[in-house]
């Protein structure tokens, strides 16, 4: 099946990013280390490719994005950049020789309104307490964004320079990580449809919501009749396990409903048709032909659209 064309609505839009380790092995498992290398690179990331990160939660097999972004080129670059610096981590701190990401991120373009937008943030939010691991999402051991959302306390974490690690190593200095590291602040935005809110007012919704999760998912363990791994057997997984039952559900094309659902589809289906309209031309030939804004071309530069204002 071929992959669906990278896509980004003119003018920029909210994304959710999806990505899996190999065969959904815990190669992600919550670690110290690993966690303040995530945080950092996601940090070093963002100020490299400017972009809007409203959420991020990193389970054990793969990790969820909530993130703004003006155009494909600007999330690819992003996106390629993190998954090399956290597949050389995780390299590193599990031995893992084979590859550690199954297939390349999945990116879902999320609508504009709030009802949307916000099921996308409870989703995100709800990583770690839906699958019985914590209690909360305030407990899960890992990279989660409830604390810094809700209780305002920032993301912090190391960028690693494994290069003048790996020297000091050689010279017979001490290897400590953390004296070749720089630390790093993650800077979390607003959603779009609460950018107009205040910080005190965001973070307050933001914790309602944590608390309807929470309640939620103890209802749903009381029927059940389940209880909670708990964060100190998280921390003890073996990160080349994995888990024996896996759900597989397709992702879908867009986070919509109604009529902005099918204003998507419609324009992703004329930007899909003047793309495969200009290939033809091209191996036709035809070498000025022009192709959709926003789009890879085979073997040419991307095609940039405008420059847009986030929101």
């Amino acid at each position: 099946m071929a992959r669906r064309l990278r896509y980004i609505p003119p003018g920029g839009a909210l994304v959710e990013i999806t990505t899996r380790t190999i065969q959904r092995r815990f190669l992600l498992r919550p670690d110290r280390e690993l966690n303040h290398s995530v945080v950092g690179t996601l940090a070093r990331a963002q100020r490299k490719y400017p972009l809007k990160l409203c959420a991020v939660a990193v389970l054990s097999n793969h990790y969820h994005l909530l993130l703004w972004v003006e155009d494909a080129q600007l999330l690819a670059r992003f996106m390629g950049y993190l998954n090399a610096k956290l597949a050389k981590e995780v390299h590193r701190l599990h031995g893992w020789s084979e590859r550690i990401w199954s297939q390349r991120y999945h990116a879902v373009v999320v609508a504009d309104d709030e009802r949307t937008q916000l099921q996308r943030l409870r989703y995100l939010l709800a990583q770690g307490t839906k699958e019985d691991l914590v209690a909360s999402p305030y407990d899960w051991p890992g990279v989660h964004c409830a604390k810094a959302l809700a209780r305002g306390r920032p993301l912090k974490g190391w960028w690693f320079d494994r290069t003048r690690e790996g020297r000091a190593r050689r010279r017979g200095e001490d290897p400590d990580p953390y004296r070749h590291a720089t630390p790093e602040t993650l800077h979390l935005e607003p959603l779009p449809c609460w950018r107009h809110l205040p910080p005190k007012e965001y973070r307050r919704r933001v914790a309602e919501l944590i608390e309807t999760i929470v309640e939620d998912a103890a209802a749903d363990r009381r029927r059940r009749g389940a209880s909670v791994l708990g964060a100190r057997a998280v921390r003890r997984q073996d990160p080349y396990a994995r888990p024996e039952r896996a759900e597989r559900s397709p992702a879908p094309d867009f986070h919509a409903r109604g009529e902005n659902l099918q204003q998507l589809r419609r324009a992703y289906a004329q930007f899909v048709a003047d793309f495969r309209r200009a290939a033809e031309c091209l191996r036709a030939g035809i070498l000025d032909v022009l192709f959709p804004e926003g789009s890879f071309p085979p073997a040419q530069p991307f095609v940039r659209a405008a420059p847009v204002r986030a929101p």
